[in-house]
């Protein structure tokens, strides 16, 4: 299993780019950060190891392609209502799935999604 101290680095980093996001603080950063956990969660549900998780994932995808929107048009980045719940859920679902593997098996899902996402660039979202 992965070790207390690096979950305990990912989610530190997780809930504080929700954290910066809901407050209006947030930046491309922490977008990016919150797209990559979306990201992963979602491969992981896809290869079975949370499968439940898809359609909180799906949703939030929905809100954070809403949320680029916004950022392109006001630079300033910040959920929904929605999208916080949506956040916090996927986060839930994501810290079990990281919990009920081996590191091994987390960074093969880590190292599947990069690739999924180089080889489906066309769409997925940029923020400039």
């Amino acid at each position: 299993m992965t070790d207390k101290a690096s979950l305990d680095k990912l989610r530190f980093g997780e809930l504080s780019a929700i954290e910066s996001i809901t407050k209006g603080s947030g930046t491309l950063w922490e977008y990016r950060l919150l797209a990559d956990m979306l990201n992963i969660c979602e491969r992981m549900a896809e290869n079975g190891i949370g499968p439940e998780a898809l359609e909180a994932c799906e949703a939030f995808n929905e809100e954070l392609a809403g949320m680029a929107e916004r950022y392109e048009k006001t630079r300033k980045m910040g959920f929904t209502g929605r999208g916080l719940q949506l956040a916090r859920g996927v986060y839930e679902y994501h810290d079990i799935q990281r919990q009920s593997i081996t590191r091994a098996e987390y960074e093969r899902m880590v190292k599947k999604t990069a690739d999924y996402i180089k080889s489906n660039g066309h769409r997925v979202v940029n923020l400039k």
